[in-house]
């Protein structure tokens, strides 16, 4: 990977858009980066292409946008290489991409300017791969190893948050110890949440795992709740419920150096049928989001400037979304924070900020540029 900033003999900057990856969120991702590719400005940026299977292997994929679209109710997924492109990964600043192919000598791919990780859950949003960028000196779109770590794991983005005084729900942590030997314990703790829970995997995302409760004295409820949530994650972490509207608010890294911006927030309207706002209601449902969020001005600006400093307390970069909740009782919540939000059109990033003046090429171009700006290593 280059160190400084370069360009092709065409003048464009080389992007290397990674999507796919080994989390459940596989498919969410590979949709992510059929948009951004079907919009990316070509005469700017030479793209390439790179997947990550299931199974973990990197492979030099299409670039067709059509091949990464959602038909029916059919997700796309990366596939191995299969005999065909494989890429072989630089672990220093100075040697690019290679192509292995059968019975052929390693082929250069060349050095990229900048990655785009479009990678969402484990090992994509978590700061392995993120570390990775690192070792290869690499500059890269999103938040960094520690940034990306500490908010995907709710746990310790509630623990952070806590400390820079920033409101969030009760919780209890669950860890695959503390289950395994400490059950009891754990469901008292639990027990005192309140009467609905929701129980969550500690470090997944797009609403994945996650079970409500209506009856948190019900222990074979949270018993069954807590074991779906393992399913994904042996950390698991369940919530008192919070009763209000769900708003989320987008933030985008600052350029040359300004503070971070926020979005217009949008509120969320779970499709009928649905308990709460789970993968099904998100992604293949008629679920909807109202934007600007139908709120006072005063408090759209709160959750503005709460967003903002969410997005400074927990140490991003690049861009996330901040969810929240807008109590009854007339407080602002942080639930979670995501530092690769889903980023198809329909999504709610994107139209947050089309609702706030950047297009969605506008803002593919900006993730781009502003990691682009921003110094490989320490900073």
């Amino acid at each position: 990977m280059a160190e400084q900033r370069r360009t092709t003999e065409q003048g464009r900057v080389r992007v290397a858009v990674v999507f796919g990856g080994r989390s459940s969120e596989h498919e969410i991702s590979c949709v992510t980066a059929g948009s951004v590719l079907s919009v990316i400005d070509t005469d700017r940026y030479e793209v390439v292409p790179v997947g990550i299977t299931r199974t973990g292997e990197w492979v030099l994929a299409s670039g067709d946008p059509d091949r990464l679209a959602i038909d029916g109710d059919r997700l796309p997924t990366v596939e191995g290489a299969g005999g065909g492109q494989a890429l072989a990964l630089p672990f220093d600043s100075g040697s690019g991409l290679a192509v292995l192919e059968p019975d052929a000598v390693p082929r250069r791919l060349g050095e990229v300017d900048v990655v785009l990780p479009l990678l969402h859950g484990p090992y994509g949003e978590d700061g392995t791969i993120q570390g990775l960028f690192e070792m290869m000196g690499a500059r890269y779109v999103g938040a960094g190893v520690f940034a990306s770590a500490a908010s995907m794991d709710k746990v310790f983005m509630k623990a952070m948050l806590t400390g820079h005084g920033i409101a969030t729900g009760a919780y209890v942590p669950v860890t695959d110890r503390e289950w395994r030997t400490e059950r009891k314990r754990v469901l008292d703790d639990i027990a005192k949440l309140g009467e609905v829970l929701f129980v969550k995997p500690a470090r997944a995302g797009s609403s994945v795992g996650i079970t409500k409760v209506p009856d948190g004295s019900d222990t074979d409820a949270v018993v069954a709740a807590i074991e779906t949530a393992r399913e994904h994650d042996p950390k698991v972490i369940v919530e008192a419920a919070l009763s209000g509207r769900e708003v989320e608010c987008g933030v985008l890294q600052g350029v040359g150096g300004a503070a971070p911006e926020a979005s217009l927030p949008a509120e969320i309207h779970v499709a009928d049928g649905f308990d709460f706002y789970d993968f099904e209601a998100k992604y293949l449902s008629s679920s909807s989001l109202t934007i600007p969020a139908d709120l006072p001005e005063e408090v759209i600006e709160r959750i503005r400037a709460l967003a903002v400093r969410t997005f400074e307390a927990m140490g991003c970069e690049g861009l996330a979304r901040v969810d929240f909740f807008y109590g009854d009782d007339g407080e602002v919540y942080v639930n979670e924070l995501n530092t690769m939000p889903g980023f198809t059109p329909s999504s709610a990033f994107p139209q947050m900020w089309a609702a706030t003046g950047v297009d969605y090429a506008a803002l593919v171009d900006r993730l781009i540029t502003t990691a682009l700006d921003r110094p490989a290593g320490l900073r």
